[in-house]
């Protein structure tokens, strides 16, 4: 799950870079409700994202996942995403599809995330239902499991660059800030909804009985959530193509002798953008002058060129990244076992235990209230995603990112060492200030350092 570190460092860092600094004109002002449109996808995430650090460890355990493979099932998506993001993050850059830049891989890894969901919630049913053979069905079920596990995540991590790409490349300075506020509210909204959707005990419900299992209701309603919020999102707000700019500059608009840059091919915008001819010339230019952008792409995706990028990042950029590292770290590492933590530490169940044994049953109900926990988080990471404005004023955007990690720190802590239900419900809310954190602060910083060094090369 700390894969977003890898969309920040080189996904959208370069996307932002794109920009030709000298040019003053910004994309237009998008109103409130194509910004609330967008962040409909952080919504849908976040739901489904709750759903699996509710329930992937009970589902792991329940499977009989081996204690040591267990970490390998976490361990498998960072490592995917450290490989693959930057390079998807700079065919992206390049993609020429008629829907824009980003948005086919938001709908591709939206179509993944859906179907790991699928596989990790459902591959136990389907297994036992084709295979009889109590040994053959556990390592099928197992299996089948962590590749739904896996994938999931992978995509769910991956798919937070693209989101804020999409947003940066399309919105002006403050209809960012905006949209990454609009962002941090869905996100606590969705988590609050998918944690309360956990937390109900849909065994004794009709639609329980109906559908077969718990797993198979939160299957119905994240993949029904899912797929209408990223329909809304694909639709919030258009996106240029981006071989239309070269075909919108005129080679007598164009300037005829100024030195062409390997590494800056295209010139990306809004569609207004591109139809008002608010576009760098020069890039549109080399557009046309080069007979084949996919091999100038394939080029620049070596893994030289990548690790160079890395080691040559600015001083003020790796910090954040290596900050955002370790604040996504610390925090997926609570989150992903809060719900386990409080059925054995907190209510001392046992989640190897028979499936109508008492101590299962407890461990059970640990898992639920432990649902009731994440959603008070989620819920005050929507109210402090309110909070922050405010607060910005007072102590930046960097004492509001030590601020984050501080509390957060000290409520995990006060956590480990009083594991008592009501005093663990309480400190939940710290929680909420440290995902709020992560999910803006970074993205405005970002925004911040990019309009200094705009600012910076206009002066000069």
């Amino acid at each position: 799950m700390g894969g977003n570190v890898g969309q920040l460092g080189t996904h959208t860092c370069k996307s932002l870079a794109e920009d030709d600094p000298s040019d003053p004109v910004e994309p237009p002002r998008r109103p409130t409700g194509n910004l609330i449109m967008h962040s409909m996808a952080m919504l849908g995430r976040e739901f489904c994202y709750a759903v699996e650090a509710a329930y992937v460890t009970p589902v792991l355990l329940s499977v009989g996942l081996p204690r040591s493979l267990y970490s390998t099932v976490w361990l498998l998506s960072p490592i995917l995403g450290f490989l693959l993001q930057p390079v998807v993050g700079l065919a992206s850059d390049h993609c020429r599809a008629r829907w824009g830049r980003r948005r086919p891989y938001i709908l591709t890894l939206g179509i993944l995330m859906l179907s790991g969901m699928a596989l990790y919630l459902n591959g136990d049913a389907v297994v036992s239902a084709l295979i009889a053979d109590p040994r053959r069905k556990r390592i099928w079920a197992i299996t089948i499991t962590m590749i739904g596990v896996v994938a999931f995540d992978f995509a769910a991590d991956f798919i937070d660059g693209p989101i804020k790409a999409y947003l940066f490349d399309v919105c002006s300075h403050e209809d960012k800030e905006r949209g990454l506020h609009y962002h941090a509210l869905f996100t606590g909204l969705g988590g609050a909804l998918g944690y309360l959707l956990g937390a109900i005990d849909w065994a004794h419900l009709e639609i329980g009985r109906v559908l077969g299992t718990e797993f198979q209701v939160m299957f119905f309603f994240s993949a029904l959530v899912l797929a209408l919020c990223f329909i809304i999102h694909l639709c919030s707000i258009p996106e240029a193509p981006l071989r239309d700019v070269s075909k919108d500059i005129s080679p007598q608009q164009a300037p005829q002798d100024f030195p062409l840059s390997s590494d800056k091919m295209y010139q990306y915008g809004s569609i207004e953008k591109a139809k008002n001819h608010s576009v760098n010339p020069e890039l549109a230019l080399q557009g046309e002058k080069n007979k084949n952008p996919a091999e100038q792409t394939r080029k620049a995706m070596t893994m030289k060129s990548l690790l160079r990028a890395l080691v040559n990042m600015p001083p003020h950029y790796r910090c954040l990244c290596i900050s955002h590292l370790i604040g996504w770290t610390a925090f997926l590492s609570n989150m992903l076992f809060f719900t386990d933590f409080m059925g054995q530490i907190v209510y001392h169940g046992d989640p190897y235990g028979a499936h109508n044994s008492t101590e299962f049953l407890i461990y059970e109900r640990g898992v639920e209230v432990g649902c009731w926990g994440l959603c008070i988080n989620s819920v005050f990471s929507s109210l402090y995603s309110y909070l922050q404005k405010p607060l910005v004023t007072y102590i930046g955007l960097k004492g509001l990112y030590f601020m984050g990690y501080l509390l957060f720190g000290l409520g995990t802590g006060f956590i480990g060492l009083f594991p008592n239900v009501y005093s663990t419900l309480a400190l939940c809310t710290l929680f909420g200030v440290m995902s709020s954190t992560l999910y803006t602060v970074p993205f405005n910083l970002i925004a911040k350092y990019h309009r200094e060094e705009q600012e910076e090369k206009v002066r000069h």
